[in-house]
């Protein structure tokens, strides 16, 4: 998410507008901080006395941390040095006021959720409208994550995603297009398992690989149309190195969109094996597999995005594209049903296209 300012913005209980979340989402705002960092405005939940979470693209290799407090004072935070792999950090702070303490669960599919987060134009901790789960963390991938649609925006990232009755269930990490993510609530016992002052170097190495990888996305964005070789090598290295699928997810868009395709398709492949339940991830393949033509791997990819985001119309027009030039009709007429319903407009000409298709377009490479 984009960094947004953290000037000015008041911590959990600290004249909080009214709030038309259920009542124990609205309380769990107390137990969530603003935070400064690497990130200019991050959030954070209190798991203990002194102690909180994060997602480590927040704070990357930051040595103090600002915490806003309620009454509009602040205090320093430091990083507990961890070997946790994925994006979460623990804080410590000294001199936390007395406060409540996120209680934990586990997601249940289907299920209401909230987002509880930083919000910079409210100037305060703000409960979001309630979203759905869509997909629990697949299961045998320790880096999965929790998926929904409960809206998030910048700021928020290291926020609480609850459940209707207050409880923890994940920890906000990035999302986009009416799809979220978070890192289960679980993950917090293996992140305190895995932190402590033997963990200092890989933590160092980690943080660092954060911040680069970062710093890096940023300066592709607003650069040159063609990555060169060792600027891709530097990307790829340091996104993987932080740990992080979100960054081999934004490390690969951007390799696809300077046209190094072959780059930009194995960095996805990459990233969905982590966490098979990705929808942007496993778009994000197909758009670079589209492009480069290989229309017979993209339709695997969009069999399982019409399950997942079938209604989504970039889904519908690759689906109805790659399907005739990968030799999958079946799949390009079931998209063009949806389409008729969705989006009228749209099928008179996918219509067409699929009457009388053009050429397979030569690959790209």
């Amino acid at each position: 998410m984009a960094a947004v300012s953290a000037a000015g913005v008041r911590a959990a209980g600290a004249q909080q507008p009214a709030c038309s979340a259920p009542e124990p989402v609205c309380a769990a705002r107390e137990s969530v901080f603003a935070i400064s960092a690497f990130d200019p405005l991050g959030s954070a939940v209190r798991i203990d006395a002194d102690m909180l979470v994060t997602v480590r693209h927040v704070v990357a290799d930051e040595v103090e941390i600002t915490v806003l407090l309620e009454d509009g004072t602040r205090r320093k935070a430091q990083i507990v040095p961890t070997g946790f792999k994925g994006d979460l950090a623990l804080l410590k702070v000294e001199g936390l006021p007395e406060g409540p303490v996120a209680s934990i669960d586990a997601a249940r599919d289907g299920e209401a959720v909230f987002t509880v987060g930083a919000d910079a134009s409210k100037r305060t901790i703000v409960a979001y409208d309630e979203g759905q789960v869509t997909a629990l963390p697949a299961k045998g991938f320790s880096r999965a994550r929790l998926h929904s649609t409960a809206y998030s925006q910048p700021g928020n990232s290291g926020g609480a995603l609850v459940d209707a009755d207050g409880r923890l269930v994940g920890i906000v990490a990035s999302g986009g297009e009416g799809r979220f993510e978070a890192i289960p609530a679980s993950a917090i016992a293996v992140l305190q398992a895995e932190s402590g002052p033997a963990y200092a170097d890989e933590n160092a190495e980690t943080g660092a690989a954060s911040r680069i990888c970062i710093l890096k996305l940023e300066g592709v964005r607003s650069g040159q149309r063609r990555i060169a070789d060792e600027d891709a090598q530097a990307l790829e290295t340091a996104c993987r190195r932080s740990n992080n699928r979100q960054n081999l997810d934004l490390a690969a868009q951007a390799l696809g969109q300077s046209g190094r395709l072959e780059d930009s398709i194995h960095l996805y492949e990459e990233a969905l094996a982590l966490d098979p339940n990705a929808v942007n991830t496993r778009l994000g393949l197909a758009i670079s597999l589209h492009i480069a033509g290989r229309y017979e791997e993209e339709v695997i990819h969009l069999r399982h995005l019409m399950e997942a985001a079938g209604e989504d119309p970039q889904v519908l027009r690759l689906a109805i594209q790659a399907g005739i030039w990968g030799g999958d009709r079946a799949l390009s007429e079931k998209a063009f049903a949806m389409l008729e319903l969705t989006n009228p407009q749209m099928a008179k000409a996918a219509r067409r296209f699929l009457d009388d298709p053009p050429p397979r377009p030569k690959p790209r490479q």
